[in-house]
């Protein structure tokens, strides 16, 4: 085989090997959302985009102050943004978001509790929908929805909490709370305070 013959063979089989690689790397994307979750439309109107296809916001745009620090819970985008109260520290988190519209609430409000490992407690309209549910999941358990962290919000039953189910990031999965991995949700627990506004968009 000559030097010539070498070559093209070498770059035939880069070309097929880095084709099929890209085709696998597909599969598992289009695999995880089929029956999932919905297909989205392009956002509109005056936005940037990062790598990750999150929505860059401005907290401006939301807040009139950053007083006790902001968290902007942008369901559309599905992230979760946080801004300290003096702005020298901004965060941004893929997150879950409510799997229907009919559980969604939109608006402000502030974070008025924060619990280490809290215990779940299904809503009486869970248990109805579900009775096998357990009546409580306590803090610390694998099985507990809320994670390892949550801050309650002036809702009653609203959160921005942990999971250790990490398939629920970036989708509608959640029964009206929004969800973070449990390593998001231990810094954003930490940099958070009761009394730090609360933004659903």
């Amino acid at each position: 085989m000559t030097a010539e013959t070498r070559e093209t063979v070498n770059r035939r089989l880069f070309i097929g090997g880095a084709a099929t690689a890209l085709t696998a790397a597909a599969v598992p994307a289009f695999s995880q959302t089929v029956g999932s979750t919905e297909s989205d439309t392009p956002l509109r109107g005056p936005v940037r985009n990062n790598l990750s296809g999150f929505r860059m916001l401005n907290w401006q745009d939301y807040f009139d102050n950053t007083r006790n620090g902001v968290i902007l819970a942008d369901l559309t985008s599905r992230a979760v943004h946080f801004w300290s109260e003096d702005q020298t520290i901004y965060k941004l988190y893929p997150s879950s978001v409510p799997i229907s519209e009919e559980l969604t609430r939109r608006g402000m409000t502030e974070v008025i509790k924060k619990v280490v490992n809290p215990t779940w407690t299904p809503t009486v309209d869970q248990h109805r929908l579900h009775p096998d549910w357990p009546d409580q999941i306590p803090g610390g358990s694998p099985d507990n929805p809320l994670g390892v962290r949550a801050l309650y919000l002036g809702w009653p039953a609203y959160r921005i909490h942990g999971t250790h189910d990490t398939r629920k990031i970036g989708r509608r999965s959640s029964g009206g709370c929004v969800g973070l991995y449990n390593e998001h949700i231990i810094e954003l627990f930490g940099l958070a305070k009761v009394g730090t506004q609360v933004r659903l968009l």
